[in-house]
């Protein structure tokens, strides 16, 4: 059987927002605000939250690095990521270093891309992951790791709607 690339698997969510890119990548570039979903307990997360630790970038600029811990059903959860793109108004990403303790996701990249449309900017969040390593969270990873990747992205995505929106209805984010 041939070997799994390294970050084989692949999600992404897309939103069109009435902001200018500009104004969209700085209240994005808030890195404890791009991941506010991991601080709040949730079905995805089963009740528990992630702390969100930042260096003196403060995830802002290539090589700052930002740090998650947490508690999920009494296992250690922790990783530690590092910025290795940071093009504003257009785009920034960050990746994992070393090997993430994380139930059903393992390594991955993950980042976002803004591009000007009618009337604003379309966002793109995008993750590319592996599966975790080994044991139970292997077999988790296999059986849930792609809807927690979707969650992920999707939350991020709708977090951005809701800022610039507000409450309103309208489609979710496509997914790809």
């Amino acid at each position: 059987m041939a070997a799994e690339s390294p970050l084989a698997f692949h999600h992404r969510s897309e939103v069109v927002l009435p902001v200018e890119p500009e104004r969209l990548f700085t209240h994005l570039d808030d890195h404890r605000r791009l991941s506010s979903h991991m601080e709040k307990p949730s079905l995805m997360t089963a009740g528990a939250s992630m702390r969100i630790d930042t260096d003196a970038g403060h995830g802002q600029s290539v090589g700052s690095v930002i740090r998650m811990s947490g508690r999920v059903l009494g296992v250690r959860l922790g990783l530690e990521e590092v910025v290795t793109e940071h093009a504003p108004p257009q785009r920034k990403v960050w990746e994992t270093v070393g090997e993430p303790t994380l139930l059903v996701i393992g390594a991955y990249r993950m980042g976002f891309s803004i591009e000007p449309f009618t009337g604003g900017s379309r966002l793109v969040v995008f993750i590319d992951y592996a599966r975790p390593g080994r044991g139970l969270a292997r077999l988790l990873g296999g059986l849930v790791g792609r809807y927690y990747a979707a969650w992920c992205t999707r939350r991020m995505a709708e977090d951005a709607r809701a800022a610039f929106q507000g409450p309103i209805r309208g489609p979710a984010p496509t997914e790809r």
